[in-house]
């Protein structure tokens, strides 16, 4: 099941990528999209990293004040596996896979714009850029995680009630 979504999940990032990177036809808007799919990798990382560390107890706490955001709070740690799953290595792979082919578009357009530039050598920056960032950011991210769970996963929680307020729709079948 969890490969089927991936690979659904993949192939829409990929085309919805593609697509936007044919749109752009701008260096400036194709590497603000490559930022945001790096950092979104980033981000899924400390949520997943955060929902394996991350305590109950302070949010018992803030559920029996009736404080917004705690019941999910539960519910994201008592599915810890699945949640960090879905963050880690789903959420993850595809942001690398997608950057890793904005990358490429991004090259593309490069030598387009300038043919007498070295595209090996542009191939190895970018390669080597994105790889630096994704990793460095991942690393900071997983300090600030570990040490940040309870906080982080409220913050999560906190979002996840304003996305069924949104929508009207509930998060889980017990929330």
């Amino acid at each position: 099941m969890v490969g089927a979504t991936s690979f659904i999940l993949a192939v829409a990032f990929f085309w919805l990528s593609d697509i936007i990177a044919i749109k752009l036809k701008s260096l400036l808007l194709s590497f603000l999209f490559l930022v945001i799919i790096i950092l979104i990798g980033i981000l899924a990382d400390i949520v997943g990293t955060a929902v394996t560390i991350a305590s109950e107890a302070p949010l018992h706490a803030r559920g029996s004040k009736k404080i917004p955001g705690a019941q999910e709070g539960i519910y994201l740690i008592r599915n810890s596996d699945r949640v960090a799953n879905i963050c880690n290595d789903v959420v993850g792979d595809i942001a690398g896979t997608l950057s890793g082919a904005i990358g490429i578009s991004l090259i593309i357009q490069v030598v387009v714009l300038w043919p007498q530039g070295s595209q090996l050598l542009m191939n190895l920056l970018m390669a080597g850029t994105i790889a630096a960032v994704t990793i460095g950011g991942k690393a900071m991210g997983k300090r600030i995680a570990v040490r940040e769970a309870n906080k982080i996963i409220f913050l999560v929680a906190r979002a996840l009630v304003t996305w069924k307020k949104l929508t009207r729709s509930p998060f889980s079948k017990t929330t």
